[in-house]
């Protein structure tokens, strides 16, 4: 039954499949304290589901199995420079992978639960699940954990989605992959705010990701420069990984990107309203975030890479309705002037 399901698995899409058990991961003391030590900021979330991520047993009670994916979405297109562009994530540059990937594990669950037959019962997730997927895909053998955080794999490097499925249904379990970083710490030393402090450590709060999608309110001034000219997301650690080398897109990602957000004209993004906003952005991560938290970070990628013509855009976003992108606009006027020599 294994084999026959990663054979559904690849032939649906996905660029890998692997198993584990349903125990309880071995990181669960370092993810409490990594809660205690409030390391992932305004993410209430995690804390008040933390019982779950250390238990797979309280998201599904009799659960045995978990079968881990990996769906691949190297688009081969690095960071934007200019004055008037801004840089997306690579994830974020397709349609919403949470509605893509979904769609087709719904239906490797479906051949799953024909195999296991009656009885059977399995729950299926796409990064939304309240489990420790990336030490459940490093124990299955996905991938290995870098120093980064992020789940590295030999065969696809960094840029790869993790999904998962948790089953009553008793599989073998494959074996755990070993951790493969040698003495490289390229993604240390890449991180523009000092988001690693140390190998295998992330402080959510100094992460330009964290700043730019999961924060809603303000984004504190002592990273604003450091941001530079991204809006949404950021791949400084995962771009300079030497096993990228083995990247590729992934069937199931490549018919879904989205070619008009590899260059982001961050002009033309700080006019949108919400009605244009949401023609542009709907059915990608990036509506998630909404108008305010998207032109938020506009405001902040012109104020670190503008010219004077991005005065005028900035003042009109300065009066805007909504107050976090008046006040990240002001700050970003301040900064266009000093540079040009305004002020």
């Amino acid at each position: 039954m294994k084999e026959a399901i990663r054979q559904v698995a690849l032939e649906l899409g996905f660029e890998d499949c692997r198993f584990t058990t349903a125990e309880p991961p071995e990181s669960v003391e370092q993810f409490l304290k990594w809660l205690e030590d409030q390391c992932h900021g305004t993410m209430e979330w995690m804390g008040r589901n933390a019982a779950k991520r250390i238990d797979p047993q309280l998201v599904l009670e009799g659960a045995r199995s978990v079968i881990t994916l990996a769906a691949s979405y190297d688009s081969g297109n690095g960071e934007q420079t200019g004055p008037s562009l801004g840089v997306i994530a690579r994830y974020a540059r397709y349609a919403d992978y949470h509605d893509v990937l979904g769609q087709t594990l719904g239906q490797l669950t479906t051949q799953l639960q024909s195999l296991a037959g009656e009885g059977a019962r399995s729950l299926w997730y796409v990064d939304t699940g309240p489990i420790l997927e990336r030490d459940l895909g490093q124990r299955a053998g996905l991938g290995f954990i870098g120093k980064h955080t992020n789940l590295i794999s030999r065969r696809l490097g960094n840029w790869f989605f993790v999904s998962e499925i948790l089953t009553t249904a008793e599989l073998e379990p494959d074996e755990p992959e070993r951790n493969h970083c040698g003495k490289c710490t390229s993604c240390i030393d890449a991180c523009p705010t000092g988001a690693i402090p140390a190998p295998f450590q992330l402080d959510a709060r100094r992460c330009i990701s964290y700043l730019t999608i999961e924060l809603k309110g303000s984004i504190p001034e002592e990273f604003r420069s450091a941001i530079g000219n991204r809006i949404y997301g950021c791949d400084d650690c995962l771009e300079v990984c030497p096993w990228n080398r083995f990247a590729g897109e992934g069937r199931l990602m490549a018919p879904h990107r989205r070619d008009d957000l590899g260059q982001a004209d961050l002009i033309e993004l700080l006019t949108l309203d919400e009605d244009g906003f949401q023609a542009k952005f709907r059915g990608t991560p990036m509506q998630r975030t909404k108008r305010r938290g998207v032109l938020r970070n506009v405001c902040v990628a012109l104020g670190n890479v503008g010219d004077a013509s991005a005065i005028p855009p900035l003042e009109h976003a300065a009066a805007d309705p909504e107050p976090l992108i008046a006040e990240h606009a002001q700050w970003a006027i301040g900064q266009v002037k000093q540079r040009s020599g305004q002020n």
